[in-house]
């Protein structure tokens, strides 16, 4: 029994040297998880900057071959007195990318040598800055875009995804020159609706002076006819005494008293018709009867 009891005692310091052990290597691993979470972190892609337009297809991509042409990488600079990184190219492709196999045109924006540009997640060294863009039109008026940028190191060909910096940056000039032209695009057709507006208010104006002027040639014919045919029956109801002249009877009958004499080319208005004779009146109003051969028609 006393042997039992001291085994016992003497395992028990070494039991306890294996639990302290134990207990820092659990103690260090779970130390470590955060380190191993944060190293996994960097080999994760960024997932891209994706946002859609209310735009066409053509404005898009007509403001985005602005930006591409800008040799700019917007959002990242690699020395604290040059916030702009220039001297970036147009690219048609690039193997620093997966291709791209999804439906939309893609398009590159290359800077070489770049020294540990900023927002780039652990960036260092010198290496290539690359953004992809993928241009997908939705509907004829909404478009989609896809923004990535990624830093490859040229000697350990390490990819350092954008912490996103980058990809809003870009976006947000694409958006300044896609406002800028969908701005001019609204003025130009303001000022085509403003042009036709005038042109039509043109057109309406002619068509009412034509109107107007027909109008008053109808009415002008309306009176030429008028006087027309007043000049006709002015020429049925009024004639003139011929020459010498000749007197005005009281009755229609040539033993009639006589009323007056009328000299020659006298007007008389015609008031009554009858076979043989007129009977008339004088401008002086008298009335009376004249034979039918003693008036002519007036010149």
């Amino acid at each position: 029994m006393l042997r039992q009891k001291q085994k016992t005692a003497s395992r028990a310091p070494l039991f306890r040297g294996c639990t302290s052990a134990s207990a820092a290597a659990i103690l260090c691993l779970f130390l470590a998880l955060p380190a191993l979470g944060a190293a996994g972190d960097r080999d994760v892609p960024s997932p891209g900057f994706v946002t859609e337009f209310s735009a066409s297809l053509e404005d898009v991509l007509q403001a985005l071959q602005d930006v591409l042409q800008d040799q700019t990488i917007h959002g990242t600079y690699v020395f604290d007195k040059e916030p702009t990184l220039t001297g970036a190219k147009v690219a048609a492709s690039t193997p620093l990318f997966e291709p791209w196999k999804a439906s939309g045109q893609v398009f590159y924006k290359i800077r070489t040598n770049a020294i540990a540009p900023r927002h780039f997640r652990d960036s260092a060294d010198q290496g290539t800055i690359a953004v992809r863009y993928v241009v997908t039109s939705v509907s004829p008026e909404r478009t989609r875009l896809r923004i990535d940028a990624i830093f490859v190191e040229n000697a350990h060909h390490t990819v350092h995804p954008s912490d996103g910096t980058v990809e809003t940056s870009e976006y947000k000039v694409i958006q300044d020159h896609l406002q800028a032209i969908q701005f001019a695009e609204q003025e130009a057709a303001d000022s085509q609706r403003r042009r036709e507006s005038i042109d039509l208010a043109k057109q309406t104006l002619v068509r009412q002076r034509e109107d107007e002027t027909t109008r008053l040639a109808a009415a002008q014919s309306s009176v030429q006819d008028l006087e027309q045919r007043v000049n006709a029956l002015r020429h049925q109801v009024q004639q003139r005494i011929k020459a010498p002249g000749v007197s005005l009877k009281a009755a229609p009958f040539r033993s009639a008293a006589n009323v007056a004499n009328l000299a020659a080319y006298t007007d008389v208005v015609i008031v009554i018709v009858t076979p043989h004779w007129y009977g008339i009146e004088t401008p002086e109003g008298q009335r009376g009867w004249l034979p039918l051969d003693q008036l002519e028609p007036l010149p």
